[in-house]
């Protein structure tokens, strides 16, 4: 599904009408969060998309805003590619940047690159070359122009992939030619919290304290209820801007929760397109003095945790005779629970306890149109007999690689053994 500080919080943006085309979103186009009202608000320069910025020294700003939206595609075909990747503890996203010759459009035309794995938790510090692999590209909403983002996974210099690259044995399972004869789509519901700096509280929420309770806030609009629509409002676009299939977002059932989804994807391209999507959110709340969590459950007690269901049907699923499909792949999930849970997301447990739209860590259920279920079917699915399955057990801060690769290989690949 998804301090008062509101509304002091919210952006005050100012698009120039002189321009019909988007820029890039660069670091000086956010305002602090916290206002001083002491201080007086000034302008910045002529950037075809300005907000109001809070500095001691307008000319500093001037000068850095030009220089980061300089279009350098007149002068050269030098492009500037940032090298994303995943780092050690499994869900940070590392990146660097590096200058190509010319345009790309393929990430075969990219050198390899390594960086220091011993920075990143990935490598000894005697032996701490590890190497980039690029593997999808996107535009740089950053940037602008021909500039690029670059996915890319990581291995030894000997070729073998690294354990935390899970990238690798997820493009194995989705190259497995009965895995692509039923070409399975993913459509993945990204939750995440906004919390202030300083004191990692959620947005919006009272310093130390709490907001009333959850009702309002889901699919809200106001100031004293949604947090955060600004930061939302500008991934989503980044993200279309980027190439990345988005396909709609919403505030949460918390307050200073939101959430994207992303899809439908086939295979390995749903888990690229949420993790370019993450760096992006990354990026654009770094900007904006917030902090991303991706936390499963921020907040302890009577509120919603975050979670990223994903939501998955094959070729045959989607056909006429389609829900007897379902009903198979839920057969194959069932015996293979606690492996699936294991691999859903760090501290998970303190999600799924039966309570807040959640079915138990320890049980396997599903039942249509029944959010408390591990997995849940549609009611059109079950009518139209033919559809998707929703997963429901997945956290927010679960590898797209992992999840997406292990409903494929469960329900396609796997085969149930009776013993005696």
């Amino acid at each position: 599904m998804a301090q008062i500080l509101a509304p002091s919080t919210q952006w005050q943006m100012r698009i120039s009408k002189s321009s019909p085309n988007a820029t890039p979103i660069t670091s000086n186009m956010w305002s602090s969060l916290l206002w001083k009202q002491n201080k007086k608000v000034s302008p910045t320069s002529s950037a075809k998309f300005r907000v109001l910025a809070i500095k001691s020294d307008n000319s500093t700003i001037n000068r850095l805003e030009g220089l980061l939206n300089l279009d350098i595609t007149p002068f050269t075909d030098k492009i500037i590619a940032e090298y994303i990747w995943i780092g050690g503890t499994g869900i940070d996203v590392r990146s660097k940047s590096r200058t190509i010759s010319k345009p790309v459009e393929d990430p075969s035309e990219l050198p390899k690159w390594n960086y220091d794995g011993s920075s990143t938790g990935q490598a000894p510090g005697d032996d701490s070359e590890v190497i980039l692999y690029p593997q999808a590209i996107f535009k740089d909403p950053f940037r602008g122009g021909n500039n690029i983002l670059v996915i890319c996974d990581s291995y030894t210099p000997q070729g073998e992939p690294i354990p935390t690259n899970k990238r690798h044995r997820a493009a194995e399972i989705f190259s497995n030619p009965k895995v692509q004869a039923e070409v399975p789509w993913y459509g993945i519901e990204q939750e995440y919290t906004l919390l202030q700096t300083n004191v990692k509280w959620p947005l919006g929420w009272p310093v130390g304290g709490y907001p009333g309770p959850q009702g309002p806030y889901y699919c809200s609009a106001g100031a004293d209820k949604s947090f955060g629509r600004d930061i939302s409002d500008a991934h989503y676009k980044a993200c279309l801007y980027a190439g990345i299939n988005i396909s709609g977002t919403n505030g949460e059932v918390m307050p200073g929760q939101w959430e994207y989804q992303v899809g439908p994807s086939v295979g390995i391209e749903a888990g690229d397109h949420i993790w370019a999507s993450r760096y992006i959110l990354e990026r654009i709340t770094e900007q904006a003095g917030v902090v991303l969590s991706l936390d499963p459950k921020p907040i302890e007690g009577d509120w919603n945790g975050a979670g990223c269901h994903t939501n998955y049907s094959t070729k045959s699923m989607r056909e006429d005779g389609g829900f007897e499909v379902i009903k198979k792949a839920i057969l194959n999930l069932s015996p293979r629970h606690k492996d699936h849970i294991s691999a859903y997301g760090e501290g998970n447990e303190r999600r799924l306890t039966g309570k807040h739209e959640t079915a138990s860590i320890n049980t396997f259920s599903w039942g249509v149109a029944n959010r408390g279920c591990s997995i849940r079917v549609g009611r059109n699915t079950k009518k139209n007999g033919k559809g998707y399955l929703e997963d429901r057990r997945p956290a927010s801060n679960m590898n797209p690689y992992v999840v997406t690769s292990l409903l494929a290989e469960t329900t396609l690949l796997w085969e149930p053994t009776l013993e005696l």
